[in-house]
């Protein structure tokens, strides 16, 4: 926002071929370089391939004029990709928006994609407004009817959500399709403005944080230098600030600022600009991170919270590989799962408490721990925002299984930016496992003293477990105190001593080894004591140290 104009950035998601970019152009008044499919691939394969930017001004909603002094809010439509293989560009331009718009077509209704982005949209803001678009396809005598048929119908679908009051819309964005004129007039636009003035609201800006800007656009200006258009995240910019490119380790001074063809001296966090910025090789930089310098940083690790995404149907284990998207990035990386029993604190990461071990994510419908947490491991090094949303995806499943391929998400809590991670920091990371070895008592060899088999395998090293409390199924106490030959049996000290029934039980079961029972004969006084062990691995201690429950 910059100190005169306050802008909401709305995206424009759902189906390929919905209308989307039909809808910001009958919305806008002013588009940006990258608006309305002028890149040459969309208008040769007839979908939108990137990101594209229009505006358009609403006047103050009356909720809002105690809060601003101007007249009108600046409203930027951020046109995402409908089609399955450009999630990643999908969820790029998901995480710069205040507002999400869903586009339906209302003659398919909600489809794969419109079901990824109503995920997408969940995740990244908190308004939405459905638009029911294409009804001037509907038969004149059924429009109606059909039309108030699907309301209710996403209504239904929309229950279970964080958008289960929001407004749906029809419009018919582009009458007559691709082919008509232009001069036909869009229908429905005026209830759907009404609805964004219902809507709008004082998004928090940070603007005293360090200054953060979503790079979507690159071009050089001949005369002038390099032209970055993008949306500020966080933070604010002035002419002769200096920003960093961190993909390209470089630094530039601010030359000029525009907003929308119109040069401004400053702008905060959510505007929609053009840095203009000393010379440097366009091509370089088609889509990325500028910031304050020294603020983003490459990790080859990071540890995020993380929550599954419901509509996911597959198990998300340990060790699995997902596709993960930060920012304008999307990178392999390999999972490691733990969750922890408190309400943690989520805007950092605490190494000093203690995490208990996930064999996979669990859902929100399986009683999860307060907190669930992953370590990420990345394919290639990555560069990461601080707090930065992070969603996790299979990415290589079949465009057309009709399955959502979102897994998960969460937020960045901790960089990991040394290259060898695995041995000066996952050893300070407390991730335990909980064991349990059961056995039973071979034989005492006096009242203090009793022999424990098949709690160990012949080639374990049991001088590991020296120390360790073990408890008899007869209520007794025992300490491992070594190992008893070569066959992994142990010597079990008992403090208290055995107990004169446990002493003779086991007696009753020395007998019952030395002679022929017959089958299946009850023997109740002769049943072998059990011993169990239980205790606690670190998964990432290098010395393979032992905790005693």
């Amino acid at each position: 926002m910059s100190d005169s104009i306050l802008n909401l950035n709305i995206g424009i998601l759902g189906h390929v071929d919905s209308g989307k970019t039909s809808l910001a152009k009958a919305l806008s008044t002013t588009g940006s370089t990258a608006s309305f499919d002028k890149n040459p691939q969309s208008q040769e394969r007839g979908i939108t391939i990137d990101l594209g930017f229009s505006s358009f001004f609403i006047d103050v909603p009356d909720h809002l004029k105690s809060l601003l002094s101007i007249e009108k809010i600046q409203i930027t439509l951020v046109d995402c990709p409908g089609h399955a293989s450009l999630i990643r560009t999908i969820i790029g331009g998901a995480q710069i928006i205040d507002l999400m718009m869903l586009v339906v077509d209302v003659t398919k209704g909600v489809q794969t994609q419109t079901a990824e982005c109503l995920v997408i949209g969940e995740v990244t803001c908190q308004k939405m407004i459905v638009v029911l678009n294409k009804t001037d396809l509907l038969p004149a005598e059924k429009r109606s009817s059909i039309t108030e048929k699907m309301k209710k119908k996403m209504k239904h679908t929309l229950a279970g959500s964080v958008f289960k009051d929001a407004p749906v819309v029809s419009v018919a964005a582009k009458p007559g399709g691709p082919e008509a004129p232009e001069s036909c007039t869009p229908e429905g636009l005026g209830d759907l403005i009404e609805e964004l003035r219902k809507l709008a609201f004082l998004p928090e800006r940070l603007t005293s944080s360090p200054f953060l800007f979503a790079v979507d656009h690159c071009f050089g200006v001949r005369g002038q230098g390099t032209v970055m258009t993008g949306t500020v995240l966080q933070g604010s910019i002035s002419i002769n600030d200096t920003v960093e490119i961190p993909s390209m380790n470089v630094t530039k001074k601010v030359k000029s600022i525009q907003m929308f063809k119109k040069p401004v001296d400053r702008a905060m966090q959510g505007d929609r600009i053009g840095l203009c910025v000393t010379q440097f090789d366009p091509k370089q930089l088609e889509r990325g991170i500028a910031s304050m310098p020294g603020y983003v940083t490459f990790v080859w690790a990071a540890i995020i919270s993380v929550q599954k995404i419901k509509y996911f149907k597959d198990n998300v284990k340990t060790k699995a590989k997902f596709h993960i998207s930060m920012g304008h990035e999307t990178v392999m990386a390999k999972l490691s799962f733990f969750g922890s029993t408190r309400d943690d604190n989520l805007t950092s990461f605490d190494y000093k408490q203690e995490y208990k071990f996930q064999d996979e994510l669990t859902g929100n419908d399986e009683d999860p721990p307060s907190r669930q947490y992953a370590l990420l491991e990345f394919n290639q090094p990555v560069i990461a925002v601080p707090r930065c949303l992070v969603i996790g995806s299979k990415l290589d499943t079949d465009i057309h299984s009709n399955t959502c391929r979102l897994a998960f998400w969460g937020h960045l809590l901790d960089g990991i930016d040394n290259k060898n991670y695995q041995a000066t920091v996952l050893p300070d990371l407390k991730v335990y496992k909980e064991k349990c070895k059961t056995g039973t008592v071979d034989r005492a060899s006096n009242e203090y003293e009793v022999i424990g088999r098949n709690l160990f395998k012949k080639e374990t090293n049991i001088q590991l477990f020296v120390g360790l409390k073990v408890c008899l199924s007869t209520g007794e106490t025992g300490i491992i105190e070594g190992s008893f030959g070569q066959s992994g049996k142990v010597k079990i000290h008992v403090p208290d001593g055995l107990k004169e029934a446990t002493l003779s039980q086991l007696s009753a079961t020395t007998k019952k080894r030395g002679k022929q029972v017959e089958p299946n004969k009850p023997t109740s006084d002769s049943q072998p004591v059990q011993i169990v062990l239980r205790f606690r691995r670190y998964v990432y201690d290098t010395n393979k140290k032992i905790i005693q429950l």
